[in-house]
């Protein structure tokens, strides 16, 4: 599903040059479930937007699906994250005059499904994700939990191999988080590929697969049993 090879990506602060990621190497798997972990400015949030196609390694390369995308134009960047990949924020980013139906639908909107499946989809989602009475509410009147389900089905509703999820239940309440995370990991059991970038220690515990990062590099990727993974 995914393969880096010598990804680096340097950014410039005032007078300094600041390495983002410094030659990392990962491979994932379909239906992996990983959590990624480390302090402040270890690189994860710049691991995540190239994983994510928002932003471009200087150097190295990144197959996704089997397409070396280094070197793509953003046309078939665009192109390949509506095709693969879905993203769950901490602060949710929906728009706040749209309605959580229209937030779900929107990503089909713009990709130009057709009223009939866009309607078909949407209406799946908000059956699993238990906000049929809260459809027609805007983000301000929903609460945060609810906030991230319509998040979450506004990710998957283009049907997405890959989602990449950044500290997902960081505004949330212990029973909320909760939830969202029971979700996700649902969601994963059926074969979706999870990845999840966070500063909580029980969330990280719960992945199969964990990588701790430090000053731009992976220093550790560690393998931990389902045990491990969901207790």
């Amino acid at each position: 599903m995914i393969r880096l090879r010598g990804v680096s990506r340097c950014f410039v602060l005032g007078d300094q040059q600041v390495k983002g990621l410094d030659e990392v190497s990962l491979e994932v798997a379909k239906g992996e479930y990983l959590a990624v972990m480390g302090p402040s400015g270890s690189g994860k949030s710049t691991l995540l937007n190239i994983l994510g196609l928002l932003d471009a390694p200087d150097a190295g390369e990144y197959w996704l699906a089997g397409e070396a995308t280094a070197s793509l134009d953003e046309n078939r960047r665009a192109q390949l994250r509506s095709q693969h990949i879905g993203f769950v924020f901490q602060s949710y980013h929906l728009i706040p005059r749209l309605t959580a139906l229209e937030n779900i639908e929107l990503p089909m909107l713009l990709a130009g499904i057709e009223p009939a499946e866009r309607q078909r989809r949407s209406a799946r989602l908000v059956e699993r994700l238990n906000l049929g009475d809260r459809v027609k509410h805007r983000p301000a009147e929903l609460s945060g939990g609810q906030r991230q389900r319509v998040a979450i089905a506004r990710a998957m509703v283009m049907q997405p191999a890959l989602l990449l999820a950044d500290e997902p239940t960081g505004n949330l309440d212990s029973h909320s988080g909760a939830e969202v995370v029971a979700l996700l990991e649902e969601l994963n059991g059926e074969g979706l590929t999870l990845l999840v970038v966070t500063h909580d220690a029980a969330l990280g515990a719960r992945a199969r697969r964990c990588l701790r990062m430090r000053d731009g590099r992976i220093i550790e990727d560690v393998q931990q049993g389902p045990g491990d993974a969901r207790r």
